[in-house]
Formats: structure tokens, sequence, C-alpha cells
């Protein structure tokens, strides 16, 4: 079965114009959902669109409107929405080329992967690739996508690209009012070496496919469960400790990471 694209529309660097293809780089197939149930009878609820004047509204009747001042619209159709379209409503734009590892990675938003749209394509779209390899960069780029212009990021992956949808310096809160009242007091020598010494005892490479979502996995054995009439085992929850002393809290930790690494290399 052929690949469905999200998006078809064009790179665009200079004069160079590139013929590409979106796809989802991220999937929500695996999540549970539920539906919303009339508790007693368990049907299936149905949403309604309410006019408070009018009643039920069909959904060929509803308009687009934005509240300028309280309970006055000014109301758009999609005619004036085309009025809106900019030179990225069907292309990505590529502005400048930064140290991919510079990007804060709070900025970061959906994941996209970027195919050549063709054979046509694939030439350029092959050499732009291996360039942006070469000088290690990422292209920060904008488009219009969801109803408003993006900025984005396009970095090379394998054989194509994955692009980034960044959000807008505006759209991120700053962290200054969070982290207010913390005390920037010198730290304990000894309690930091030993803070270090715990983390470099469990430093590793980070691997995704090791780590699954454990709380989806427990939920479905939860709902095998009542399918099936039978109890359900519960994990009873691991109880937290208070930190009496750090010292001691750090010490105890490590001779754990250890005691553990030594029952894992045991045959």
């Amino acid at each position: 079965m052929a690949l469905r694209a999200n998006w078809t529309g064009h790179l665009k660097l200079s004069l160079i114009s590139i013929p590409i293809r979106l796809y989802n780089a991220i999937s929500g197939a695996n999540k549970i959902s539920f539906n919303q149930l009339h508790k007693g009878c368990n049907q299936r609820l149905r949403q309604q669109l309410v006019c408070p004047q009018h009643g039920k509204v069909e959904r060929e009747d509803i308009a687009k409107g934005y509240e300028y001042e309280k309970d006055r619209y000014v109301v758009l159709d999609e005619a004036d929405l085309d009025k809106v379209e900019l030179e990225t409503t069907k292309t990505i734009e590529l502005l400048q080329f930064v140290d991919g590892a510079k990007i804060d990675p709070i900025y970061f938003d959906n994941s996209f992967y970027v195919a050549p749209d063709g054979p046509v394509a694939e030439e350029a779209f092959r050499i732009f690739r291996e360039a942006l390899k070469k000088l290690n960069k990422v292209a920060i780029g904008r488009v219009v996508m969801h109803g408003r212009e993006n900025i984005v990021a396009l970095r090379p992956q394998d054989k194509g690209f994955v692009l980034y949808m960044l959000h807008y310096a505006s759209d991120v809160r700053g962290a200054e009012p969070y982290f207010a009242e913390i005390k920037e007091t010198p730290v304990s020598k000894e309690q930091l070496a030993l803070a270090i010494q715990l983390i470099e005892s469990t430093a590793g490479e980070f691997n995704p496919a090791e780590f699954t979502d454990r709380y989806q996995d427990s939920l479905m054995e939860v709902i095998k469960a009542k399918i099936a009439g039978s109890a359900p085992v519960v994990v009873q929850q691991q109880q937290v400790g208070k930190v009496i002393n750090l010292m001691d809290a750090l010490q105890a930790s490590i001779a754990q990471v250890k005691s553990q690494k030594s029952t894992a290399k045991k045959p």
C-alpha cells in the first residue's frame, strides 16, 4: 500500500525549488482511547452543536467568527481566508542554516519525514541533503500549515530529512518566574562528587526501543481482565521515602546501583 502524504509542496532555497512530500513521523495508533458513554445504559454519546437561540445546528450552517469584543464577532468565509495566503502556503521557504545543537529543545513540536515528490525531484533533493550533512547544519524556514505560518527546522536523516515544527518565542514561557525561589548558594563538594559518581554509574547510550509505555500496557491488561470478567492485577504504588540525610542517601544509591550491576552480570 502506498504511503499517504500529509502535505505536498516545495522546498525553496533562493531560486531552487524541490517538490517534496511530508509524512507524519509520530503515530498515535497504539494509544488507548475512550468513548464517552451514558452511565448506566452504556450507549455512546453524540455531541451536538447548539445555538442558544435556534437550538441544534447542522455542520453546513457553521461559520467562522473572531471575537473582537465581548460577544461581538466578525465573520470570515473561505474567500476571506484565501486573501491571507502567503508565499509559504505551499512552499517551505528556507531562510538560514544553523548549528542544530544550539536550538533549545523546548522549541521543538511535531515531526515529519520529508521525501522527494517523484523521481524528477530526487537529484536536487539528494544534493541538498548531502550538502547539509557535510556542513553539519540544520535549515530554518517557514511554511503555512494548520491555519498558521510555522517556523520549521529541517535536518538530514538517513536518505531523507526530518522536519520539525518549532514554537515561536512568544509561545514559550520564560523560565525565570518558575525558578525565582531557587537559592544560588554553593553546593557541597562532597555531595556533588557523589552525585556525579551516581550519574556516571548509570550512564549509557539512549536507545528508545528499550522503553515502552508501561501505563498503556497496564491499562490494556485492566481492559482485558474486565472483558474476561476476571479481577485485574493491581500494582501497588512504590512508597517514596523522605530524604533525611542527602549524603547517606547518595552513598546508599551508589551501593544499590553497584549491587544491581553485579547481580545482572551473574549468569
